[in-house]
């Protein structure tokens, strides 16, 4: 298995190197399209064929709109949105040419549905990868399926911090929201990745599948 990241993931390259296994860690950045070209090849070198691409990539730049600068669209755009059609676009002619071809999820989010103020580059960025995960769902069929995963409300740093669940008030206040009435977990979006990449959803490709404890009903 490999695992790519950026330089500010550090930390985290680490924890999951330090699992072992077969598990490789190598820096890329995906919004270069030599760079993702040069480390696809190295893993199909070295690993051979996957089975599983998961595009789980994603940067936020968040600023008024008429504040957001050309570099900020263009970095999230190139991260959250190009990242991804480079990866396919590397991977993709290999898992093809293989028997059972394999599956690709696309980690979206629910902003790319409804929007946000202050994130009109992420909000643009997700919505795309929900249509090109319907693009390459129709492309790559039947050897392929494409499909996007996108989480609600998960209990990470980067989400405690922004909404600042650490204070009671503003937990109980995003609760309200949530029918389920608790944070989602990493463990309930990987319980739905797994269905995603396994054969109970062989039946399903070009789908958004969403895991928010009921918070947005679409």
């Amino acid at each position: 298995m490999a695992a790519w990241y950026l330089a500010n993931d550090d930390a985290a390259a680490k924890a999951a190197a330090e699992l072992g296994g077969q598990l490789s860690v190598t820096r890329v950045d995906v919004s270069d399209p030599d760079a993702v070209a040069a480390a696809a090849a190295s893993v199909l070198a070295d690993l051979g064929v996957p089975r599983v691409l998961v595009n789980n990539a994603g940067i936020n730049a968040d600023r008024p709109f008429l504040q957001m600068s050309t570099h900020d669209w263009r970095t999230v755009l190139d991260t959250n949105l190009s990242g991804a059609f480079y990866l396919v676009k590397a991977f993709a002619p290999a898992m093809l040419a293989t028997t059972d071809g394999g599956t690709i999820v696309n980690v979206g989010a629910t902003t790319g549905i409804r929007p946000r103020r202050d994130g009109v580059n992420y909000c643009a960025s997700k919505a795309g990868l929900l249509q090109l995960t319907k693009c390459l769902a129709l492309e790559l069929a039947p050897r392929i399926r494409v499909n996007c995963l996108i989480p609600g409300m998960t209990e990470t740093d980067e989400l405690r911090t922004r909404f600042r669940l650490d204070d009671p008030e503003h937990r109980a206040s995003v609760l309200t929201e949530v029918p389920q009435h608790r944070i989602g977990t990493v463990d309930d979006i990987a319980d739905a990745l797994e269905f995603l990449v396994s054969p109970a959803s062989s039946y399903m490709t070009g789908q958004k599948l969403i895991v928010d404890g009921g918070q947005f009903m679409w």
